[in-house]
């Protein structure tokens, strides 16, 4: 790569941390350059949770004034981010108030209280989405249900990715993908219920048309020129919503098939495991399972499951580094690999592992309510927190093979995850099935191609995985001992049964 060369920005921001990456294509391949990354972590202003959207962006205009100092040709720039979490601005266009993270303890409880108003069955006819008190929906309703004043002065609603293609051109927006993890847009028309939002008292003039990915929203704006340097430069929308990005960069060489055989997990602080459809599947199964009908490039359905992910694991080292001891993520994978095999069971979506402010004091109590032994050292609880994620990922399957009514051969673990070797191989070995591991950039991999098919510089998603699978290795993992998790699944499904 060379200053000359011509280049998409991605603005890829995860959950606990943020980037700034560089793309571009040399001799049929493509190649990413990271020109900075930055910590996303939310703050506790008195009993309420935050994300701290000034400072990621100053981050953000940093990574891109870095960037335009390094290349000459910016062909585009483009952000995605995680789901659910939203910003109201004013009619003075500024914030409304706080912008919550979806982690704020005040929605506990929503999911009971908003059934109270519209029926469970109801909510997910209208739907097709999967029953989290994290939704946007459910989260909205807290704050009517807290009466919280910036309700009363919002003018307009935003998803996060939206909020900051707004800051860079201008532009109110909201986009497709991201909008369809909300729980208030409807997945097969792609409009918003506003019939629910009315019963749940959310003002539905906060609402504007969802916009598809692909979408240029024009140039930045004169203020961030100013402030990077990034003159004539478009701001193309990618699948926002970080989970389908990284599924367009599936190293597979079908889309959207009627019977899949594959499926994917988009593996980080949270796990993403489902199969991409043409359809939604919105029945009696989908909703007994609380599955997901979530929106994908080019109006696929992205049928999936949320899974607690790694959080846990990351969690345990946040909170053996308060207690003054540092080790790191090669060191905690090696004492896994040590440590007795089902020692202890942990389902990491159980309640207690959401947001607590110790997670290893919270694995103890999971221990004692569930009726295990408390984990005897670290190794116990790093190998429980990755086995955990494969015993979860094992009975994913079999529902998501029941609602497709298909054998689905070959997992895809794109994402972070897909470096931890030891968690791809337990998953092979926990489900039975081949693993292909890779590629592990997929998030920004994928914003990168949708903006490439907004340029035009690539024609189709077909033509982008090529691209993908020509540019970036995937590691094969074999099932080498799936026997042996049979016992501990029975084990592990009993609890997830006292969840």
């Amino acid at each position: 790569m060379n200053s000359s060369q011509s280049v998409h920005l991605a603005v890829d921001l995860g959950a606990s941390s943020g980037r700034v990456i560089a793309a571009g294509l040399d001799e049929g391949r493509l190649w990413l350059n990271e020109c900075h990354r930055f910590e996303n972590e939310p703050v506790w202003i008195q009993d309420s949770l935050h994300w701290n959207v000034h400072g990621l962006w100053r981050d953000i205009v940093k990574g891109l004034r870095v960037a335009a100092d390094q290349y000459d040709k910016i062909e585009s720039v483009g952000v995605d981010t995680w789901g659910v979490d939203y910003v109201l601005l004013d009619a003075s266009e500024q914030l409304a108030g706080p912008v919550r993270c979806y982690r704020d303890p005040r929605n506990q409880g929503s999911l009971e209280s908003g059934f109270a108003i519209v029926p469970r069955d109801e909510i997910f006819a209208a739907t097709g989405l999967q029953f989290m008190e994290i939704n946007s929906l459910f989260q909205l309703h807290t704050a009517v249900k807290c009466n919280d004043a910036t309700l009363g002065i919002a003018e307009s609603f935003l998803m996060m990715g939206d909020f900051f293609h707004w800051l860079l051109s201008g532009k109110k927006s909201i986009e497709a993908t991201m909008a369809s993890t909300s729980q208030m847009l409807d997945p097969r028309t792609k409009q918003w219920r506003e019939d629910l939002l009315t019963k749940f008292a959310i003002p539905t003039k906060l609402f504007s048309p969802v916009t598809q990915p692909g979408t240029n929203l024009g140039n930045v704006q004169p203020s961030v020129v100013a402030m990077t340097g990034l003159d004539n430069v478009p701001v193309i929308v990618p699948a926002t919503h970080d989970t389908a990005s990284a599924i367009v960069s599936v190293p597979t060489d079908d889309f959207a098939p009627d019977k899949p055989t594959w499926c994917y997990i988009s593996s980080g602080t949270w796990s993403l495991m489902g199969v991409e459809v043409a359809q939604p599947k919105i029945n009696a199964l989908c909703a007994e399972l609380n599955f997901t009908n979530e929106g994908g490039v080019q109006g696929s359905t992205r049928l999936l499951k949320n899974i607690g992910g790694l959080w846990v694991f990351q969690q345990i080292r946040k909170s053996l580094q308060r207690r003054g001891e540092d080790v790191s993520w090669d060191d905690m994978v090696t004492q896994a690999k040590q440590a007795k095999p089902f020692a202890l069971l942990l389902d990491p979506d159980a309640g207690e592992f959401v947001a607590p402010h110790d997670m290893i004091d919270a694995i103890v109590d999971y221990a004692k309510r569930t009726g295990q032994a408390e984990p005897e050292g670290n190794g116990t609880l790093f190998r429980a927190a990755l086995e955990g994620l494969a015993l979860r990922y094992r009975s994913c399957l079999g529902m998501l093979e029941s609602l497709v009514e298909n054998r689905i051969e070959t997992i895809h673990i794109v994402g972070g995850g897909s470096l931890n070797a030891f968690l791809c191989q337990m998953t092979a070995d926990a489900c039975g099935r081949t693993v292909v591991a890779g590629p592990v950039e997929a998030t920004a991999i994928g914003n990168i191609a949708v903006q490439m098919i907004g340029t035009g510089r690539l024609q189709s998603i077909a033509e982008a995985r090529k691209l993908i699978r020509d540019s970036f290795d995937a590691v094969t993992y074999q099932p080498q001992n799936a026997a042996g998790w049979d016992e501990p699944a029975v084990r592990f499904d009993a609890l997830s049964s006292q969840a």
